[in-house]
């Protein structure tokens, strides 16, 4: 159980919630319960196989609390929320900005910030780490690049121009991304970002944990009461999750690049977990898609500090917190989105 910014996340699979008075009881297992009181609470996160008595949800519907529903791993199940709450307004405000190129370039600023701030700092952690076995002189090159990337950025006048940054910023980035590559070279080489599809392993794992994150971010949003597929960076597509794909910008590079370089340096993958199709795509077979997904839950509850919140947290949650700090922002309690910046 944790408490963040006055919502209450589940995170034990074998909680039950249920209504005592005007608190939650979170019953755990072994018998034992603690009381929350519901006026301290905006929303109710819960990522347990039990779930919520009737009782809970009438009473959070009752008192305009957001409660959503979601599987251990984080995929969204479902929300229980007043239909007149405070959720409609935020998303109604979500929508103007989105049309308001003005505010939308305010906000896409501190997307791209946090995106290049990581990818550098990812970069000069990799030659602080491995300085004997990497390239140095490149990688701090690249670091320095990404530095003035990084001011442009900041003080980007359109949308554009700052899409064009990004861009260069990225391309810098992946120059040196096989610098980072410490084992088995010859299978796990990389010379480019390749994606749709991707054809060769690196671009596979990438790939695949990018999609992981963007529907992290996307069951984030959901839990805020945003909408996840009207962005203010990446434009509106069907089907495609705009601000989902927006707030996985900054979490790219320390959580998803990160864990694709572990998972290769530490041989936790080979070459025998691949296939390639007719077509040249390279994918994960069976195999190879459970041992990363596995993986990948075990590194969602590694903690960490939040740079902004100054709190200790699990890394799954972080895309939580960002959506937090966005609905925060919409809702202008907050004068700008504070970015995440990985330390």
């Amino acid at each position: 159980m944790k408490k963040l910014l006055n919502t209450l996340f589940i995170l034990s699979e074998d909680v039950y919630l249920s209504l005592d008075g005007e608190c939650i009881s979170v019953q755990y297992q072994d018998g034992s319960h603690k009381l929350v009181p519901l006026h301290t609470l905006e929303g109710i996160v819960c990522f347990s196989y039990k779930g919520a008595s009737p009782a809970l949800m009438g009473k959070c519907v009752e008192k305009g609390i957001f409660l959503s529903f979601y599987s251990p791993s984080g995929k969204f199940r479902a929300s229980i929320a007043d239909a007149t709450n405070g959720n409609v307004y935020l998303r109604r405000t979500q929508y103007r900005i989105a049309d308001d190129k003005e505010k939308t370039l305010l906000i896409a600023r501190n997307f791209i910030t946090g995106k290049i701030y990581n990818a550098k700092y990812v970069l000069l952690r990799c030659a602080r780490d491995h300085a004997l076995r990497v390239d140095e002189d490149r990688i701090r090159r690249a670091s320095d690049n990404l530095t003035r990337y990084l001011h442009d950025a900041a003080e980007a006048g359109d949308m554009e121009r700052l899409r064009g940054i990004e861009g260069n910023a990225a391309a810098e980035y992946f120059q040196v991304f096989d610098e980072m590559i410490l084992q088995d070279k010859d299978a796990f080489r990389f010379t480019e970002r390749n994606r749709r599809p991707p054809l060769d392993r690196v671009n596979a794992l990438l790939s695949f944990a990018y999609s992981l994150l963007a529907n992290e971010c996307a069951a984030a949003l959901y839990s805020v009461g945003l909408d996840p597929y009207v962005g203010f960076m990446h434009v509106d597509r069907p089907g495609r999750k705009s601000l989902a794909l927006d707030i996985e910008e900054e979490l790219r590079a320390p959580f998803a690049d990160r864990f694709v370089l572990t998972m290769i340096n530490n041989r936790m993958i080979t070459a025998d977990d691949f296939n390639k199709m007719e077509s040249g795509a390279v994918v994960l077979t069976d195999k190879g898609r459970r041992s990363f997904l596995v993986e990948w839950q075990k590194r969602k509850k590694k903690i960490i500090s939040h740079p902004y919140l100054n709190e200790k947290l699990e890394w799954g949650l972080v895309p939580y917190a960002q959506a937090l700090l966005l609905s925060r922002t919409i809702r202008e309690d907050l004068e700008a989105y504070p970015p995440f910046f990985w330390k």
